[in-house]
This record gives C-alpha cells, sequence and structure tokens, in this order.
C-alpha cells in the first residue's frame, strides 16, 4: 500500500465498499455524535467523511489535532446509513472506518477559517493567502483559472496559431502607463522595463515571418488597483495574425471566446458567432460607454432639439445646449408606480457617485388630453412636445426618465453610468447569459483639453482608415481607425487593431498628434526600422484572462482569481514585498537612495 495515499479525497464511491483504502489530506471539520468521533478529511480532490468508535486505539490523538492539520488514515470503506447519506457530497454514499492514523504536521490555532468561510478582513486573508487559498470558493476559483488558461492554449493552438514568449526585460516605453524599472547592473545608471505589454515585440514577429502568434502573456505596469485590475501584473491573451483584414481578426477569435465561455458556462446562455459590431459612435449615443452592458434593455436618446422648440421654458438646459452641450435621455420603464424616494435616490447617486448636478427627470401618465407628465422639470415642456419627445426616446404612459446634460461628453458619461444604475434598481439586467459585441471605429485622434492639441484616442500602432490619404486631407478628429475592442457584459475583454506597418504613415500620424520624426524613431526606432524591410499587413488584440476568469467565476474583485495578488497598495502581505534591500545590493547597482526629508523642528517646543 501507497505509504500516503491509495485513493484521493474525491474518488471513493459505493461500489468501493468493504476496500482498504489509505487516504491523506486536511482536516476540514471534527464533530461528536453519539459518541462517535466524525472527520471531514479534505485535499484538492474532494472531501470524504471518516469516522472512529471511542474505543479506537487512535481516537484520542485525532481528537487533539486541530482543524486543518495534515495527516494520513487507513481503514475500510463502509456505506452510510440510508439516512445519514449526502447527496451534496460526490462520496457521500460511503465512509471510512478509520484504523490507523499517521500525523504528517499539526496546524497551530488558525488566523483565517477555512471551513465555512466567514467573512474576513482583506489584509488578514493577503497576509495569510496560502489558508485563504484552501477555502472551497477561492480553490474553485483558482482551479478554474487554470482550466481556463489550457482550454484557450488548445483553442489557439487548434486554430493554426503557435505560441512564442517575448522578453520580459525590455526597454522602457514612453506611452500608456507607467514602467516598473530594473536596473541594469553592467550598464549604470541605465535601467531595463517589465514590459506593460508586448506590443512591438509580437508586430516584430509578423516582421520576422512567423504569421500567427499567440501567448499567455505577463504584463506589468505600475499603476493603481481597482476591482478590475491587479497591481503591478495581469496577463492577457495576446495574439497576432500576418495578411489579414479586422474581419479575420473577427472570425478567427470569436469562435474561440464563444466556444470558452460555453465550456464554462454552466448553463448560461452565450451570444452566438458572430458577435455584433456596435461602431464607436453609435455605442456611446446609444448606450453612454464603449463597454456597453447588453444585458440592459436600455437604449438612450439625444432629446436636445425638443428642449429648443417654442413652448419649452427650461432654461438650465437650454443654457447648456447653447453651449455646445447635448442632452440625454435615459428609460426608465414600469418606474412610474415606484415611490418618490426611488426619483431621489437615483438623483442623490448622481451627486454623489458622478459628481454630476443630478438627473432631472419626467414621470408620464395617460392625462384627459393624451400623455401628461410630472416631476421637476415636467411643467417647463407642453404636452405635445413631451408626448412627441416621449416617443422618440421610447418611454410612455406608466413609464419614466431621466435626463443627462452637459458637454457632449459628461453627458455620454453620466447618461452611460445611469443607464447601468437605472437597469440595476429596476431589475432589468438579464441574468444567466454572456452577451458579447464588438466596438469598432474608433476615431484614430481626438482633442486633448488639458495641453490643447490633438492626441491618440487610443492606440497609437493603428492602421487609420483611408491610409496616408486620410491623414494628409481629413479633419483628424474626423479620421477613424482600424481599432476595436470585444466586450462582454459590460466588460472590457480586449483592445485590438490592425497595425499602422506603413512608416511613412507612422510618421505622417504621430506627426498629426504633435511628435517629431526624431521622437519616433528615438522611441520606436526599433520597430519602425524594421518595417522598412519589408512588414506584412498585421493586427491582433489581446484579451484580459483575469477579467476572463472574473465573468465565468462570477466575482467583481480581480485578487478572488489570482492565487497570490497584492493589495490594494501594491504590497504582498505574504512576502512582505516591497522590501528594503542591503546597502551592498545598492552599491553593486550603482544605486544610492536619496535621504528622506527630516521632520521640521517646531522651535518653541524645542526650546522649551
Amino acid at each position: 500500500m501507497h505509504p500516503y495515499r491509495t485513493h484521493n479525497c474525491g474518488a471513493l464511491r459505493a461500489a468501493d465498499v468493504g476496500a482498504s483504502v489509505r487516504l491523506a489530506g486536511w482536516i476540514h471539520r471534527k464533530r461528536e455524535h453519539a459518541g462517535a468521533l466524525f472527520v471531514d478529511l479534505r485535499d484538492h480532490y474532494g472531501v470524504t467523511q471518516c469516522v472512529l468508535d471511542p474505543d479506537s486505539p487512535v481516537f484520542e490523538r485525532l481528537k487533539r489535532l486541530r482543524s486543518e492539520s495534515v495527516i494520513t488514515v487507513t481503514g475500510e470503506v463502509i456505506a452510510r446509513d440510508k439516512e445519514a447519506v449526502n447527496p451534496n457530497l460526490a462520496t457521500g454514499e460511503i465512509e471510512i472506518g478509520v484504523k490507523e492514523l499517521e500525523i504528517h504536521s499539526e496546524a497551530e490555532e488558525l488566523p483565517v477559517p477555512v471551513f465555512g468561510e466567514p467573512p474576513y478582513p482583506e489584509d488578514v486573508r493577503l497576509k495569510y493567502r496560502f489558508l485563504d487559498l484552501r477555502r472551497e470558493t477561492l480553490h474553485r476559483n483558482i482551479a478554474l483559472r487554470s482550466a481556463v488558461i489550457s482550454s484557450i492554449r488548445r483553442r489557439m493552438t487548434d486554430q493554426g496559431f503557435t505560441e512564442f514568449q517575448t522578453p520580459i526585460l525590455t526597454a522602457s516605453s514612453p506611452e500608456g502607463a507607467r514602467d516598473f524599472l530594473v536596473p541594469a547592473r553592467l550598464h549604470p545608471g541605465k535601467f531595463y522595463a517589465l514590459p506593460q505589454a508586448p506590443q512591438q515585440f509580437k508586430q516584430l514577429i509578423m516582421v520576422a515571418g512567423f504569421d500567427r502568434y499567440f501567448q499567455i502573456a505577463p504584463c506589468f505596469r505600475d499603476e493603481d488597483a481597482r476591482a478590475d485590475r491587479s497591481p503591478g501584473e495581469f496577463y492577457q491573451l495576446d495574439v497576432e495574425m500576418s495578411f489579414v483584414t479586422q474581419e479575420d481578426v473577427f472570425a478567427a477569435i470569436e469562435p474561440v471566446m464563444h466556444d470558452l465561455f460555453v465550456e464554462f458556462a454552466d448553463g448560461r446562455a452565450v451570444t452566438p458567432t458572430p458577435f455584433p459590431r456596435i461602431p464607436y459612435a453609435e455605442a456611446m449615443m446609444k448606450y453612454g460607454s464603449d463597454k456597453p452592458d447588453l444585458r440592459i434593455p436600455l437604449e438612450l436618446s439625444d432629446v436636445s432639439s425638443f428642449f429648443q422648440e417654442d413652448g419649452v421654458t427650461f432654461k438650465a438646459f437650454q443654457g447648456v445646449i447653447a453651449k455646445g452641450g447635448v442632452v440625454r435621455a435615459i428609460p426608465a420603464p414600469g418606474s412610474a408606480s415606484q415611490p418618490r424616494s426611488f426619483f431621489d435616490k437615483i438623483d442623490g447617486w448622481a451627486k454623489k457617485e458622478m459628481q454630476a448636478p443630478g438627473l432631472g427627470y419626467i414621470i408620464l401618465e395617460e392625462g384627459e388630453n393624451g400623455l401628461s407628465g410630472k416631476g421637476p422639470i415636467a411643467k417647463f415642456i407642453p404636452d405635445d412636445v413631451l408626448a412627441r419627445m416621449a416617443a422618440h426616446a421610447g418611454v410612455g404612459a406608466g413609464d419614466a426618465f431621466f435626463f443627462a446634460a452637459g458637454a457632449p461628453n459628461d453627458a455620454a458619461k453620466l447618461a452611460g453610468a445611469a443607464r447601468n444604475k437605472i437597469g440595476e434598481e429596476l431589475g432589468l439586467i438579464e441574468e444567466g447569459v454572456f452577451k458579447f459585441c464588438w466596438i469598432v471605429d474608433y476615431p484614430m485622434f481626438e482633442w486633448n483639453e488639458d495641453e490643447n492639441k490633438v492626441d491618440f484616442s487610443h492606440n497609437p500602432f493603428s492602421m487609420p482608415q483611408g491610409g496616408l490619404e486620410a491623414l494628409e486631407s481629413k479633419d483628424p478628429l474626423d479620421i477613424l481607425a482600424y481599432q476595436y475592442d470585444i466586450v462582454c457584459n459590460g466588460v472590457e475583454l480586449s483592445s485590438g487593431a490592425i497595425r499602422n506597418h506603413r512608416p511613412e504613415i507612422m510618421l505622417k500620424a504621430f506627426e498629426i498628434a504633435g511628435y517629431g520624426p526624431e521622437v519616433v524613431e528615438a522611441k520606436f526606432g526599433g520597430m519602425l526600422n524594421a518595417f522598412r524591410y519589408g512588414a506584412p499587413p498585421h493586427g491582433g488584440l489581446a484579451p484580459g484572462v483575469d477579467r476572463i476568469v472574473m465573468l465565468l467565476a462570477g466575482v467583481e474583485n480581480i485578487r478572488e482569481v489570482t492565487m497570490f495578488p497584492m493589495n490594494q497598495q501594491a504590497e504582498d502581505l505574504m512576502m512582505q514585498a516591497p522590501s528594503d534591500v542591503s546597502a551592498a545590493q545598492l552599491r553593486e547597482l550603482n544605486i544610492r537612495l536619496a535621504e528622506a526629508p527630516k521632520p521640521a523642528v517646531n522651535k518653541e517646543t524645542a526650546d522649551g
């Protein structure tokens, strides 16, 4: 018999009754009943109930052990009494009559409970992550992550892609987030950077003629944490393809994403392919966001023109429109029966969470002469204008609509967030589905208010629609790019683009954004130089693995699908990183730390 185990703790069934077996694992929980000691033994694969009578020679030894101690038990598989069968446990028809016990490791008192998974402060959970990972839900999420990555690799290979690894130590990039820098010992005063993404390398792989590349790529960005983004590092499915159009990229990736989600959806519906294509301008108009949650059956509308009609006297919105702003309507179907507190709650949310002046609203009801409205601004709008506005916004008697007013981008942002909030409050979010879409036709450039100049809006390495001719002849703010995002349930899973592989087009695009050729040559010379020696048309994207697993696991915090995450202050509480290093290490790297500023001295206190 094996010294540790003959079976795992999820393997035994009724067919094994009578067999002599050996199991190893952690004591999940213990309880005494009718004089007998029952022990749930747990390993990675499952839980098996073990039972000892009081006259067992190992009864007292096992009774004194704390939960999470590691043991091996030897005994006979016994059928449970019919009334004792546990249908929620894979091994619920049997138990082990323990005859022998070996103790491998005794656990001290636990700082984090494992059984039952009670809520616990996150800093404690992260400090004792090795215990936290034993909890069933988190353990299952991490196993799911591994299975998802394995499935992605298999599906990408089946699609004709080849996996390559790109460098981790590379050059600093001036674009995107803040770099993590690594001092170069052999080159005093110089630094490597950890890659924010393998963007330039994967394009160079296409220039090198490898055609269809993918990688489960680690990416490093020194940026603040948030619920769907871990500080420090994350992983993405990095993809690039040669000789492809935008639709070719979609055709290659859609089956991978669709079939992956179907595999792990556990019965939840998945948008069939081809996924809907929504132009960026349409997404901003209808949903107020370029990552719309299509589970919410609400569409925004522009009602600016109605507030300029004769008889309308609501000066607040008219003043916004006069300054170039807009008014967006957000429908709230069936909400006319809601109490006043519902409308006050939405308005208060806008003021507190969105830092907005508020959200006007009108409640619609059937009057003697047709549709009429009530609410703070209804009296400023004649009934005939209100009826046409309501029809335009897709609402009627028994419904209501809210209004977001401001500069176009500000109004869209507020209306989009309000759409999500209203959908949630009214219970309109469709459950049990994964709704995908592509957002396409992003603008190549945008106006940078802070610097008072044209800047790139999305990805500077994208091919503009219309090529060099568009860059030379069109208003930069009217130029669209072959850029696209894939979105699921309001979560952006990936950005991508058909790349700009022509040096003259790249130089012109950067010139429009205010970067001279010397800057482009200095910062992107490696890739630009490679393009001068024959570069194929190519494109790709990079779906985030962490966000995919979050959606499939049904969690809202990325730390619930990451094995060893940092906290929101970018600290690893378990390994105590970042940490101090020795003076000898710093000397070897030619680094001297700046002295911390001395605290100011209060002269009166010092003299006293």
